[in-house]
């Protein structure tokens, strides 16, 4: 039996990380939104408008309805070395590239719009970029690890 080496610990660690983020920062609000807002994981209404708190609310809804299953299962499947791990496991880091880059590109877009003051963008442009970047590249290693035939 092959050790697990770091291609592994390197999807394993940061996706069980993104999860548990996930959980608190999205599965949350997405029962109740303002429970968010008051735990500092969603933007308010007063500071980004109602549409783009519904916006950010339809994230957390579909994070909790479809992402965050999917990627617990690919995660769950990979560390058993169960036959749909990759499929599962890339479906999940396709939307893990997918949704930084969406939420980034409405930040730009929404700059200057009405009801948007959000105060600073700083943390999104740190934190979006680094997990559609871990994404993209798990999600190649991914690929790479199935033309060899590895798990």
């Amino acid at each position: 039996m092959k050790s697990r080496g770091i291609v592994f610990w390197g999807i394993q660690g940061p996706g069980w990380a993104l999860l548990l983020y996930l959980l608190v920062a999205q599965a949350i609000p997405a029962f109740d939104y303002e429970i968010g807002v008051r735990m500092g994981t969603q933007e308010s209404a007063a500071t980004i408008s109602d549409v783009g708190a519904a916006f950010f609310y339809g994230f957390a809804f579909g994070d909790l309805a479809i992402y965050i299953p999917l990627l617990a299962i690919g995660l769950t499947l990979y560390w058993q070395k169960h036959r749909w791990a990759r499929p599962v496991l890339a479906a999940a880091l396709g939307i893990t590239v997918y949704w930084p880059i969406v939420c980034l590109a409405t930040l730009v877009s929404a700059r200057g719009a009405e009801g948007w003051n959000l105060p600073s963008e700083t943390e999104f442009w740190i934190v979006l970029p680094l997990v559609a970047l871990w994404g993209a590249v798990a999600l190649w290693r991914l690929t790479v690890e199935n033309r060899k035939g590895d798990m």
